[in-house]
Order: C-alpha cells, then sequence, then structure tokens
C-alpha cells in the first residue's frame, strides 16, 4: 500500500565528518567508499484524505510494509561521489476480513554528489567566521522504475512494490557540526517523466499518457554527539520532514484527485567506532495521525536500524 506514495527515508549511513547524523547517503570526507544497509519496519495506521482530514483504517486492519535497503558509495575524484540504493520489499497486509502477502524488489535510486568543500567542516571550537561554513553537497538523482507498480500485473494496492515511473531530482545538503552540536538541512526537488499507460490494476485500459506531479521534500535536523573515553561516538538527532507531490496530469489535463503531502517527525540514536569506519543507527519516524498534517496520504511509523561501513 505505501509504496504507492514511494519509500520513507533510510537510515543513511554518515555526516561529512564520519559520524551518524546526516540522513543521506553520502561518504565521509576523504573516505573511498561505503556499504550500507538497513531494515524499514513500516506500519499503517489510517489516512489523510484529499481535505486534510484524517480517517482510521477499518476494523481489524493490520497493514505493514518491510523493506530491506542495500547501498554502495564510491569516490569518484576529491569533490565528485556517486551511489546506488536498492530495496527488497514486503508487503504483509489485513485489511479488514481481506488478507495479502506479497514481495519484490523496489525501485533503484543512482545519485551523484558535488562537495563544495575541501576540509572536513566540524570544529571543536569557533575562532573565526569561517568555522561556521557548513559542508555542502549538491546532487543528483535518478530513480529507476525496477519495483512493481499499478501499471503491471498486479491485482490492487497490496501487491506494489515501486511507483512504475522514472524520476529525476535535485538535492542539496547542508551539514555543520560543532562538537558537540550538529545541525543539517537537506531537501530535493524531483521531476517525473511523463510514460504511457495501457494497464492498471491488471486491467488493460484505453491507452493515455501520465505525469505524477513535481515533487519536494525536505528535512531539518538537530543532534548532539557525546564521545567516550575511547573516542567511540553516540549521537543523538531529531528530525522534522515535510513531503509534497502536486496534481498529476493525464493526457495534459489536471488530475484534481492527486498530489499529496505529509509531515513527519524522527528520531535516531547512532553509534560511530572510534575511527568512524562503522556507523550503527536505530531511527523512529512518526506520522501524527491529526487533521492538517497530510494529504491523500497514510499515515505511518518507520522503525530502521542501519548499519554501514566505510572503506578507507
Amino acid at each position: 500500500m505505501s509504496t504507492v506514495f514511494g519509500f520513507s527515508a533510510s537510515s543513511w549511513a554518515a555526516s561529512c565528518c564520519g559520524g551518524g547524523s546526516a540522513s543521506s547517503l553520502v561518504l565521509p570526507k576523504f573516505s573511498q567508499a561505503m556499504v550500507d544497509v538497513s531494515l524499514d519496519f513500516e506500519s499503517y495506521d489510517g489516512f489523510w484524505k484529499s481535505d486534510g482530514n484524517w480517517t482510521p483504517d477499518p476494523a481489524g486492519s493490520d497493514l505493514n510494509q518491510y523493506r530491506l535497503n542495500l547501498g554502495y558509495a564510491y569516490r569518484l575524484a576529491p569533490r565528485w561521489q556517486a551511489s546506488v540504493s536498492l530495496p527488497y520489499v514486503w508487503n504483509k497486509n489485513q485489511y479488514a476480513s481481506f488478507s495479502r502477502d506479497t514481495n519484490g524488489l523496489g525501485d533503484t535510486k543512482l545519485s551523484i554528489w558535488y562537495e563544495q568543500f575541501d576540509k572536513v567542516a566540524c570544529v571543536w571550537k569557533v575562532k573565526k567566521w569561517q568555522d561556521l561554513i557548513p559542508a555542502v553537497y549538491w546532487g543528483g538523482t535518478l530513480t529507476l522504475p525496477t519495483g512493481t507498480s499499478q501499471y503491471d500485473g498486479v491485482d490492487d494496492n497490496f501487491d506494489i512494490t515501486g511507483l512504475g515511473m522514472y524520476r529525476l531530482d535535485a538535492n542539496v545538503l547542508f551539514d555543520k557540526t560543532v562538537y558537540p552540536w550538529n545541525m543539517s538541512l537537506s531537501a530535493n526537488y524531483g521531476k517525473y517523466l511523463e510514460r504511457p499507460v495501457n494497464r492498471e490494476y491488471g486491467t488493460y485500459v484505453e491507452p493515455y499518457d501520465k505525469q505524477r506531479g513535481d515533487r519536494f521534500n525536505s528535512t531539518l535536523s538537530f543532534g548532539y554527539t557525546h564521545f567516550t573515553e575511547e573516542m567511540q561516538s553516540i549521537t543523538g538527532t531529531i528530525a522534522y520532514a515535510y513531503l509534497q507531490e502536486d496534481e498529476a496530469r493525464i493526457d495534459g489535463v489536471v488530475d484534481s484527485t492527486s498530489g499529496m503531502q505529509k509531515r513527519s517527525a524522527s528520531a535516531t540514536l547512532a553509534w560511530a567506532s572510534e575511527d568512524r569506519n562503522w556507523v550503527t543507527k536505530l531511527t523512529w519516524s512518526h506520522a501524527l495521525d491529526r487533521d492538517g498534517w497530510g494529504k491523500n496520504f497514510p499515515t505511518t511509523d518507520v522503525v530502521t536500524l542501519g548499519v554501514s561501513h566505510v572503506l578507507r
């Protein structure tokens, strides 16, 4: 059900300092590669209607999705890096008296990032104004529709593991640490490519062209890091995320029933080894089941456990 709208953010690896605060799959400065593995446990509890009012699921419903996310990042040049991520999705749903268990690949994401800084931007003490300059990353992401979508031979939403459309995103990430405090701001703006459609949920229909609306997503986070005597780090982070997707177009005509919004809050606890080569994260993301916090979107709780290994 959830992948009609897209996956929640994964618990990606490290900040530019090599700790556990950033929300994107980016390499720490001066590292060569990184492997990231995470598990998402997403449960559903109601839905925001098109007017922004929240409604609960029918009695007896138990809607869940589980995702195994595999990610790899590699340094191409001193300021350039690329990454790939691929989820495998399990849908396990009980909706009123209806039950369905399905699984399959999700949508693949290919990203490239440019680092607009030469030195690590993390400092222990502000001695001059330049110490306040954040690490800035500019990037682009291509989403490949490798998952199963509503335009394939599926029966309903419970079989879906992908969106069925290509999307190009422009990304930016600001990350600043003045130990023990950290703040980051990430944003991306995505545009879907139009696609021909001749089948919906396994039924062939009169062909038409569809383009989902432009998507904007942003996350603001604040964190605090504690260092142990062995210089291992434990970082706690709270974040607020906002997602909006404009109305879709069918044969160039606006579909007034589409478009969506979602607001959510999250908390993350991350541990990093003394050499910052290993990072483990536990994240809980929560969407409030209240009126006005979303539109055309399910309310979910997502627990993510992730581990990443940096190769120097």
